[in-house]
């Protein structure tokens, strides 16, 4: 595996320990780069658990965070109360409700496809099984 600038990363982090878990973030240098992180964490066999839900369904084992889903929904009844005329001063501060738990059990080098032909999908995780 060719030696990559998370690679390098995750070898100056751990230092002389090694790492027992890894907890990713979002940020778009991270998400741009999901694939190869899920890829690393599975390949050093470090458990990790993401913030966004994209990651588990690149490969990482598992996410939890907010329903980008809702996050838009709710966008979009602010923009929509804010053309009927409310001024956004007055609307309240929403916080997410929904928040997604997704477990990856596809095991690395395994097509989604064929996983999905043996298990039943999780009824949190919208198809991830």
């Amino acid at each position: 595996m060719k030696t990559s600038k998370p690679r390098r990363l995750l070898k100056k982090a751990s230092g002389a320990q090694p790492i027992d878990a890894l907890l990713v973030g979002p940020g778009p240098l991270l998400n741009n780069r999901r694939v190869q992180l899920a890829t690393l964490a599975a390949y050093h066999r470090i458990p990790t658990i993401y913030l966004l839900r994209g990651f588990a369904e690149a490969g990482g084992l598992m996410s939890y965070g907010t329903s980008i889903t809702d996050a838009y929904r709710q966008a979009g009844v602010y923009t929509g109360r804010i053309l009927k005329g409310e001024k956004p001063a007055d609307l309240p501060v929403m916080q997410s409700i929904k928040f997604e738990f997704v477990i990856n059990s596809i095991p690395p080098g395994h097509s989604a496809s064929a996983c999905r032909q043996g298990c039943s999908p999780l009824p949190t995780s919208g198809g991830v099984c």
